[in-house]
């Protein structure tokens, strides 16, 4: 846990060590801080304090002073005298002054500790072996570390329904909630979707969606992240896989100029579903639901696995040396994608400087949702001004290449992605000119395309992208790219190179920063790959001087920054 910047430090102590804390967060961060384990289920940093676990129970004090005199009141060795709290606080609801004294490790805070675990585990199910959350249950963990090893209820326990359908992605084992709230307040708090609310008392206690709704919001399955046990469950994801058979890689969601930092499970070359990771900067701890389907994409049946030549496949070196030849001695047209990564991007201007192309590039923008999905659809937009792709905002059309088309001013195309149909050029126009298409999946434009080359997913290959509060992130390779393919960025590097008879074009990341961090003007000068992988860098707008102020201020009409915590 990192202590805010901007709060002050003060002095308390800490099972019977001083140490300094920022002023005014809770024990159970301060704890934390300096090594010290608070136990707790209903706390969550994001969301408000319910306090109604009382596992992070702990015993609290404060130097004394004389009423009368304001005085510090000593002890006989001359040292403040210490006015301990008659019984234990919860330490989620109990905020750091200066001097305070906490313990976190007594035989009282051990006392309540195992009896808190003994009646959070009276009606609890003895169903680890089947549960899904078994290897990340804080549960499990709290009862081996804190609890009293053994139960002293003999009675029958309290038997609830095992598959609730909360909504369309989202089911509930009754029997496994431990009534923690922490759902309750992230869909009132985050997602702004009132729908959950507890009915019933004491042990027949239930979670339970509202008459005549359900959890159906973007944001549902981040109440199955931060359940801290397994009484929520994916739909998706449940009985399919133990987590820790999984291989987790940090990669950033792609469904939007948001850039939600997220894990990547996979196991031998299968995504099995993806997960927020924490960024305080840029998405606290949550993500969309529809940008946690996007793996799906890597095995869908419109994946684009081979090469092709007017339609039939061949090596990918051939296919290159084909695209070369339908590209060479003609007026080229390159359209660009903001989908591709920074790295591909500088490849893309790269080309484009050595065969004097003309560069389109095409939005895609839908409705905000005010949250982590942004009106600007695509993850690098921003990227491939940084590139020199484009120093405008770009339309969600692409009548500029149609007319190009139309006009000869264009005699071949090399398409990046994009579907050229949908983007408003016409069919007629397409047929007139040899078209090489580089992307993941089939779609009109790779139809008819003369040279077909096979792409990679975000979840096949290291890259970096710029999200919409201008931060840089980087992701890493997840999964094996299929046989016989190599990444984007290459295949741009080998037609470079067939086009230049006097330099080498960089092929793997770290000669690309290289590249991208050497000019003195570049707002990346000085950045490696490797300080990218090590945490997000927002970059400087201020250096952004080819762009207008009306182009600056299109950029930013879009919600920036961190949400609501």
């Amino acid at each position: 846990m990192i202590a805010p910047d901007n709060k002050e430090m003060v002095n308390i102590t800490l099972n019977g060590i001083e140490v300094e804390v920022p002023n005014g967060i809770n024990a159970v961060e301060a704890a934390a801080l300096h090594g010290k384990e608070v136990p707790h289920y209903c706390y969550h940093p994001k969301l408000s304090v319910a306090g109604n676990c009382r596992m992070c129970l702990v015993e609290m004090g404060t130097p004394m002073r004389d009423r009368a005199s304001g005085e510090p009141i000593l002890d006989e060795d001359g040292t403040p005298k210490i006015g301990w709290v008659p019984k234990p606080v919860i330490g989620c609801a109990t905020n750091i002054t200066p001097g305070m004294h906490l313990r976190t490790e007594s035989d009282l805070v051990n006392e309540c500790r195992e009896g808190i675990m003994e009646f959070l585990l009276v009606n609890h199910p003895l169903d680890c072996p089947i549960c899904d959350q078994a290897g990340e249950c804080r549960l499990q963990e709290f009862a081996t570390d804190y609890g009293r090893g053994y139960s002293r209820y003999v009675e029958r326990k309290n038997v609830k329904p095992k598959r609730t359908r909360l909504g369309p992605r989202v089911t509930l084992d009754d029997e496994r909630c431990i009534l923690c709230s922490r759902c309750i307040r992230f869909s009132q708090e985050v997602a702004k979707d009132d729908v959950l609310g507890f009915v019933d008392r004491g042990s027949f206690s239930t979670l339970t969606c509202f008459p005549g709704k359900e959890l159906a919001n973007n944001y549902s399955l981040n109440t199955v992240d931060i359940c801290p046990v397994g009484a929520l469950t994916s739909t998706d994801f449940r009985f399919k896989m133990r987590v820790w058979f999984l291989k987790e890689s940090k990669s950033v969601c792609t469904e939007s100029s948001a850039g939600c930092n997220t894990l990547v499970s996979s196991r031998e070359g299968t995504i099995q579903r993806i997960t927020p990771r924490r960024n305080d900067q840029v998405n606290d701890t949550w993500m969309t639901d529809s940008g946690r389907e996007l793996y799906k994409l890597v095995k869908a049946k419109s994946r684009i696995r081979r090469p092709s030549f007017q339609g039939s496949d061949l090596p990918l070196d051939d296919a290159i040396s084909q695209a070369f030849e339908a590209l060479k001695n003609k007026k080229i047209g390159v359209v660009a994608s903001c989908h591709s990564s920074l790295e591909e991007q500088f490849l893309i201007k790269r080309l484009v400087e050595e065969t004097g192309a003309k560069v389109f590039i095409r939005g895609h923008f839908g409705e905000d949702d005010g949250i982590l999905l942004s009106a600007d659809r695509t993850p690098n937009l921003r990227g491939a001004l940084v590139a020199g792709l484009t120093n405008h905002y770009p339309s969600d059309h692409l009548n500029d290449l149609n007319e190009s088309l139309a006009d000869g001013h264009v005699e071949a195309l090399l398409v990046i992605g994009e579907d050229l149909k949908d983007s408003g050029v016409n069919e007629d126009n397409l047929r007139k000119v040899p078209l090489v298409f580089l992307g993941t999946h089939q779609n009109s434009t790779s139809d008819c395309a003369e040279v077909v080359l096979p792409g990679l997913t975000v979840f096949e290959k290291s890259g970096s992208l710029i999200n919409r509060s201008f931060f840089l992130q980087s992701f890493d390779q997840a999964i094996p790219c299929p046989a016989g393919l190599m990444t984007d960025f290459k295949i741009l590097a080998r037609l470079i190179d067939l086009f230049s008879e006097d330099s080498i074009a960089p092929s793997e990341l770290d000669q690309i920063w290289e590249a991208l961090s050497s000019s003195e003007n570049s707002v990346l000068k000085g950045i490696t790959f490797l300080k990218i992988k090590k945490g997000a860098i927002q970059l400087d707008e201020s250096k952004w001087e080819h762009l207008s102020f009306v182009e600056k201020e299109a950029l930013h009409y879009l919600p920036t920054g961190v949400i609501a915590s």
